[in-house]
């Protein structure tokens, strides 16, 4: 280990790890065995790194963190009972990323759980086993992204907004705040909504008749009124 890196009390590095120049390891981090933490990182107090993930240079991981706990992933089997299938990825984060506090990243499956370069993470996001979020994308507290979804470069996920499992969401995509993700989305833009979620401008405009609707249900009883008298007139 380089003379240069910091490591605080109580903090635990485990065989094989490797860290790199300029490194400040904050007190009771655990850095697991075989895995990698780039040149001038610095991880605050209580952040734990499992086994054999590797993060890039110049990272900023705040307390609480846990990078590369088993994804969940569990199987039935003939009794109905849930068996674990063992999780053998990795978590692979890039360059310049900022992960918030109480942030969980999920090892692999099988591949890794992937994090681009420049990626932005706030608090208490959870990301399932292998994700991939492309580069210099950023999201807000609380999102939660399930197992397998693909998320492109430069998109923006508003707080506590959902993703659903095995998607895709292209590049240059923004999710508003409390957003449900349940489809893949193939068109840049903007996406807002929960049941179902639609392009930002459509929403709006559903949204603004949903307002108004005691008073066009007024103006239609009003309608049926004067047209069942004209019907008894004929």
């Amino acid at each position: 280990m380089p003379a240069s890196v910091s490591v605080g009390p109580g903090a635990w590095i485990g065989s094989g790890a490797r860290i790199g120049e300029n490194v400040v390891i904050e007190a009771n981090c655990s850095i697991a065995e075989g895995s990698e933490i780039g040149e001038d990182s610095r991880l605050f107090p209580n952040v734990s790194v499992y086994p054999g993930c590797v993060i890039g240079a110049r990272a900023i991981i705040h307390s609480g963190a846990v990078i590369g706990s088993d994804g969940f992933g569990f199987a039935r089997d003939g009794d109905g009972a849930w068996v674990k299938i063992p999780q053998t990825g990795r978590v692979v984060i890039g360059d310049d990323v900022e992960i918030g506090a109480g942030t969980t990243i999920d090892r692999g499956a099988l591949a890794d759980t992937v994090i681009g370069n420049g990626v932005k993470l706030d608090n208490q996001i959870q990301v399932g086993h292998n994700v991939r979020i492309g580069e210099h994308t950023a999201m807000a507290g609380c999102v939660g992204i399930a197992g397998s979804a693909v998320i492109g470069r430069r998109c923006t996920i508003g707080g506590g907004a959902v993703i659903l499992g095995h998607l895709t969401i292209v590049d240059g995509v923004n999710v508003s705040a409390g957003t449900l993700v349940a489809k893949s989305i193939r068109k840049p833009g903007n996406y807002t909504g929960t049941a179902p979620f639609m392009e930002h401008d459509a929403w709006l405009k559903n949204f603004a008749h949903l307002r108004h609707l005691d008073s066009l249900a007024d103006k239609i009883r009003a309608l049926e009124a004067r047209l069942a008298a004209l019907e008894k007139g004929s």
